[in-house]
């Protein structure tokens, strides 16, 4: 496997990793801000930075000599509108775009940009008056482009693959004044239709995380806390599968803040615990950057 992210955005919250390959889950979980709370609709462009520069086989790292692969950078940009026509039904789609450069042993280095793997979703939030828990449930397209010919298999754009989403999320005050929160979100992926003989593994990740809104000089000051746990499964097909699939525990540190219907928000994601398979690439630390605006 050449690529990781763990993104952040449940269905309905954007967040870190784009669709690509190999484990780049950019919308998986993550980032409380925008699990939807009334009708009504937001917009969101997103930034996620990753740079894989460090080998790892098992569960420590490894010398760099026994993996081929010797550079992944990726900028990952994403475009999306959620909209919540009640208090039960939504709909959400994310449209990203990806600079990617990718450095090898033997072929040299690459840069590349293209479209990604679009991801239409819908929720729904009936469960309880307050809407403080969900179901996600959706699609990720084949849109990406998957047959840049310097890139193999699970560094491409896009997996080439059509997947199915499903997800849940919860939330809840841990004050009275529910100034403090909390959140727990989970989504599952897993491909029905490939091409060109390669099939992504399966992935599952989750995120629980608290929250504290504060009211400073006219703003909603929110600094978060997440832990943030990702499974992949090892690739199957053509590629590369002995070195695919990956177990991962984060935390993720993040600030949020609010002015009128504007919200900016950043983390920073750290790894304190990976069990990889094979030799993989991995990063030391991922960022991410959201703006939105709700209408």
């Amino acid at each position: 496997m050449k690529i990781f992210v763990l993104a952040v955005a449940l269905a309905l919250v954007p967040g870190q990793a784009l669709a690509c390959a190999c484990g780049c889950s950019i919308f998986d979980v993550g980032t409380s801000s925008l699990i939807p709370s009334g009708p009504g609709g937001t917009a969101f462009l997103e930034y996620d930075f990753l740079d894989q520069t460090q080998n790892w086989s098992g569960n420590s790292r490894a010398p760099a000599a026994n993996n081929d692969d010797k550079h992944i950078s990726s900028n990952f940009f994403v475009a999306g509108a959620q909209y919540m026509f009640g208090d039960d039904w939504g709909a959400m789609a994310q449209l990203p775009y990806t600079q990617r450069y990718f450095r090898t042993e033997d072929q040299g280095a690459f840069r590349h940009a293209a479209l990604g793997d679009v991801r239409i979703m819908g929720t729904y939030s009936g469960f309880s008056p307050d809407m403080s828990q969900g179901v996600i449930f959706g699609m990720k397209l084949p849109t990406g482009d998957h047959s840049y010919a310097h890139f193999d298999p699970d560094v491409e754009i896009g997996s080439g693959s059509t997947d199915v989403l499903l997800g849940a999320y919860k939330t809840g005050a841990l004050s009275a004044d529910q100034s403090a929160n909390w959140f727990a979100q989970a989504m599952w992926q897993h491909e029905i239709a490939t091409q060109d003989g390669y099939t992504p593994g399966s992935e599952f990740n989750a995120a629980a995380g608290i929250s504290y809104n504060n009211l400073a000089a006219g703003a909603h000051v929110t600094p978060l806390l997440q832990i943030l746990a990702a499974r992949r499964g090892r690739d199957g097909g053509t590629g590369d599968p002995g070195n695919t699939g990956y177990t991962r525990l984060l935390i993720s540190p993040g600030l949020e803040v609010g002015f009128d219907t504007w919200k900016l928000y950043a983390d920073v994601e750290v790894p304190v615990y990976q069990q990889v398979n094979g030799n993989q690439l991995m990063p030391p630390a991922a960022l991410k950057f959201i703006v939105s605006h709700s209408f």
